[in-house]
């Protein structure tokens, strides 16, 4: 039986798997993504698939691109049934999991004499009265 400090696998077998922490931004929870590729049985391709976990984590250690790993454990609340045992590596901030910022860019209308302007799209929707 492997043992992990405190926690310690003596009430039976329980998962346990490594993943990337996505989210952290809840109190005592952190979203963590875990992927996992295999040969499809058909096509003989190999095929990568994630599934996002939310694990329990008391301290509130794991930041955004940790790698972790969590352990399969009793329900702690209505999605949470893992939690985590251990940070494996302090990650950096990869680029896709950045939050996408959407920026307002004024419409801009070509004239006839081929300059363009922009237009205030607030005023012309009351203008218009529909």
């Amino acid at each position: 039986m492997e043992n992990f400090g405190k926690l310690s696998l003596k009430r039976g077998k329980r998962k346990i798997r490594t993943g990337v922490v996505v989210s952290s931004k809840m109190d005592k929870t952190a979203v963590v993504e875990i992927e996992r590729s295999y040969r499809h049985p058909f096509y003989r391709k190999v095929v990568r698939t994630s599934k996002k976990f939310k694990a329990h984590d008391e301290k509130n250690e794991c930041a955004v691109g940790d790698l972790v790993e969590i352990m399969e454990t009793r329900p702690i609340s209505r999605d949470k049934r893992w939690r985590i045992v251990r940070i494996l590596g302090k990650g950096k901030l990869r680029v896709h999991e950045l939050p996408k910022k959407k920026e307002a860019k004024p419409a801009s209308v070509e004239t006839s004499a081929g300059r363009e302007e922009e237009v205030d799209t607030a005023a012309q929707s009351t203008a218009g009265g529909r």
